[in-house]
């Protein structure tokens, strides 16, 4: 951890602060227009992944952006925000397993499997704690399901919420999710509370009904919150800029600098005697992401990103 210094930057006349905090995060205290950004923010509930996104755009003068892995309206937690350039190293980077608390209610109905289109509740019988336990249990390992109609899904190139709320009848393929643990928080009937670390794109509204259904009876969740994406953790009220040198799980590979402009440009380049796979290749004024090939050959998977003004 590096020592805590403060930067007084001019923008438009306007006087910007920000502290760096860590060397790989960066706590904003004012608007700081910019343009490359790697932010790890905390999506509030019933607000929608989009609408969050504008009011982080706004914030920070951003224009291009984008996020990974979509919250629900009615959910809440961490949401890895990219702007500019930096748009391109989403996929690259890992928010894998997707850690999540829910809270599952018990005899409840809704048509989106949360409290957003509740249709009722009825009265259900208590459960063993052990009951509840083997049917957790049992949902550990790869898993088939249907996803929910109120969900981004595409049908035909519309999404399935958007068919769902205008009374469309909404028929989706079964998927598969990878359920890599499940455990019991706490049991106050009807509410279960439980923690599930998931594969991407798993819907853990989905995951909620189908403990349920195992139970013998209906369920919705009534809260979600996204607490991990994965080793990704994001503060509830406060947006975390990464340095995405050090969130990519890459390692180094170190050039001469007479390759700089070869890359840059995107030429075909062999470089032997180093073992093949995914490399990050650092220059003065950019990075890229390359992929060494058995026969030495590489590939560029993602080419001469500028530096960010927080790196």
């Amino acid at each position: 951890m590096q020592n805590q210094k403060s930067t007084t930057k001019s923008t438009k006349g306007a006087k910007t602060i920000f502290t760096k905090t860590m060397s790989t995060k960066t706590a904003f205290t004012k608007t700081t227009p910019i343009q490359n950004a790697l932010i790890l923010a905390y999506k509030p509930a019933f607000i929608t992944s989009n609408a969050f996104l504008g009011k982080i755009k706004r914030k920070y003068g951003l224009a291009k952006a984008g996020f990974s892995g979509t919250l629900d309206p009615f959910a809440q937690g961490s949401l890895l925000i990219a702007s500019g350039t930096y748009t391109k190293l989403l996929p690259f980077i890992n928010t894998e397993p997707k850690r999540y608390e829910a809270v599952l209610w018990l005899g409840a109905k809704s048509k989106s499997l949360d409290i957003e289109n509740f249709l009722g509740v009825e009265s259900v019988p208590k459960f063993s704690q052990s009951q509840i336990a083997e049917v957790l249990q049992n949902l550990c390992g790869n898993i088939t399901y249907t996803p929910p109609s109120f969900s981004a899904k595409k049908i035909s190139g519309k999404r399935a919420y958007t068919l769902a709320r205008s009374g469309e009848e909404v028929n989706l393929a079964q998927s598969t999710m990878s359920v890599y643990s499940l455990e019991i928080l706490g049991y106050n009937h009807p509410f279960l509370h439980f923690l599930s670390e998931v594969s991407k794109g798993s819907y853990v509204r989905s995951l909620g009904e189908l403990i349920a259904q195992n139970l013998g009876v209906s369920g919705i969740l009534s809260a979600l919150k996204r607490t991990k994406e994965g080793s990704l953790c994001a503060k509830n009220g406060v947006e975390i800029f990464l340095n995405p040198l050090e969130v990519l799980p890459f390692g180094r590979l170190e050039l001469d600098s007479h390759y700089e402009d070869l890359i840059k440009n995107g030429a075909k380049i062999c470089i032997k005697n180093t073992k093949s796979g995914i490399f990050i290749v650092q220059f003065s004024e950019f990075f890229s992401i390359i992929e060494i090939l058995k026969d030495g050959n590489i590939k560029y998977l993602c080419n001469r990103i500028s530096y960010a003004d927080t790196l």
